[in-house]
């Protein structure tokens, strides 16, 4: 289909450093375990599947069709590798593209999202590409279209949990899902480690705002609030 690339078979050997998982990851799907009845049978997308390490949680725990999203080769590549290693080959669809334009005209139960939403501009930082890394100077160069395309790819009933900087402006996200109908409700809050190289490149603006609110520094150590954000019909205690 127009904008994807589908990927048949892994690349025999592929380099993963970069995309090691990382605190978000373990926070998304620590939400995922908790909600694990709701995963049983579902038809699950990730959008920027990166390691391909959610899709393999979602795949243990039950569901049934597992596709994959992300615009770097090597992420769709190391996705399709360790979901084959896994056993989940057989439901698994990978394709290389931008955001929704490889699932267009698609609906899933579930979608998932740790996009790259941290407050700079696109650089590497730590070994990661700034499409892994860099979410633009507000961080929602990549929350806002994934918020206003959610809506034409949720099948009824259907539900998506993302990661969400408490920094990023969570009434924007939450004006913006209910623009489409789709209450939002905050399922986990967590702090995250701010390494010093991605503190010295955070906007300013926002670095000053959240200072103390949601940024909190101990000596030589930041630490950002994370929230898993649940969106979608279904949601129960959405505001």
């Amino acid at each position: 289909m127009p904008g994807s690339r589908p990927v048949a078979a892994p690349l025999a050997q592929v380099a993963v450093p970069a995309l090691r998982p990382s605190e978000y990851t373990s926070a998304l799907i620590q939400v995922l375990h908790a909600d694990a009845g709701r995963i049983r049978g579902a038809r699950v997308l990730e959008v920027g599947c990166g390691s391909g390490v959610v899709l393999a949680a979602l795949g243990a725990l039950g569901a049934v069709q597992l596709c994959g999203v992300d615009i770097e080769e090597n992420a769709v590549a190391a996705s399709a590798q360790l979901l084959e290693d896994l056993g989940h080959g057989a439901i698994s669809e990978l394709h290389c593209g931008d955001m929704w334009r490889p699932v267009a005209g698609r609906r899933f139960d579930l979608i998932v999202a740790n996009l790259p939403h941290f407050p700079m501009q696109p650089v590497e930082i730590g070994g990661r590409l700034p499409t892994w890394s860099a979410g633009g100077a507000d961080g929602r160069s990549l929350l806002d279209p994934f918020l206003t395309g959610l809506v034409d790819h949720l099948s009824p009933g259907g539900r998506a949990v993302i990661t969400h900087n408490a920094f990023d402006d969570l009434g924007r996200s939450r004006d913006l899902a209910a623009a489409s109908g789709l209450p939002l409700r905050v399922a986990l809050t967590t702090l995250v480690y701010i390494s010093p190289e991605k503190l010295a490149r955070m906007t300013g603006e926002v670095l000053r705002a959240e200072d103390g609110r949601t940024i909190h520094r101990y000596g030589p150590y930041t630490f950002g609030e994370l929230h898993i954000v649940e969106i979608g019909l279904a949601v129960e205690g959405a505001c």
